[in-house]
């Protein structure tokens, strides 16, 4: 392998370890690499032949190049979410996405938003289903995470949302999620998704702040009910 795809290899390996590229997320397509690197695509090819060999990626014909790489973080995170009160999980969230959509607005790019789309459809037809729709939510926020064009706020994120998925919350999440508040979630959601659309990072952030306190107003209530 020459040197220019050692150099490429390092580099992809660099943005799939900081979550740039997300487990499960599709990389672009060679040629579009190979435009950004400006190189050829058999160099291209050869990079992403060392990432597989080393377990980072999975090619699949006809359909490409996906990022096969949960990190190293999964037992630390694990640890913190048996510490993390899903209380303290929505202050966290506070602390972090406000700032994260801002960026967000600045940054997204046509496919985040279409990819966003996507994903809001889901969540406006998942029909009150508890299970869909805390899939496609968590998907939500991590591609509004992804827009942020910051691999660190990415990374943070991730463990935050890794922590969602954690017992504590999954009960309170049963009581919480009716087919009423679900849809009242989406219709937040698809403000959200507006702001951004709009680049009105002022906007997004007072969106995701408004989603946000109805989530601690609910689980609040959830508490004390």
């Amino acid at each position: 392998m020459g040197r220019g795809a050692g150099a490429i290899t390092a580099r992809l390996r660099r943005a799939i370890e900081t979550g740039v590229f997300a487990d499960g997320e599709q990389l672009p397509p060679e040629r579009q690499l190979a435009t950004a690197f400006g190189t050829a695509r058999s160099t291209i090819r050869k990079a992403l032949n060392q990432l597989e060999k080393k377990g980072m990626v999975a090619r699949r014909v006809g359909s490409g190049t996906f990022v096969n790489y949960a990190g190293p973080l999964q037992t630390a995170t694990a640890d913190v979410a048996d510490l993390t009160s899903p209380l303290q999980l929505i202050e966290a969230r506070f602390a972090v996405e406000p700032y994260m959509a801002r960026l967000a607005a600045i940054h997204a790019s046509a496919r985040d938003l279409a990819s966003m789309e996507a994903v809001l459809t889901r969540l406006e037809s998942c029909g009150g289903d508890k299970g869909v729709f805390t899939r496609w939510d968590s998907e939500f926020h991590v591609l509004l995470a992804r827009c942020s064009r910051n691999p660190l706020l990415l990374q943070i994120y991730q463990t935050i949302n890794s922590v969602r998925s954690h017992a504590q919350w999954n009960a309170m999440k049963e009581q919480i999620l009716t087919p009423e508040q679900i849809e009242a979630y989406n219709v937040q959601h698809r403000a959200i998704y507006e702001a951004l659309c709009q680049r009105d990072s002022q906007k997004v952030a007072a969106s995701i702040e408004q989603h946000l306190e109805k989530a601690r107003q609910d689980l609040i209530g959830a508490k004390s009910a």
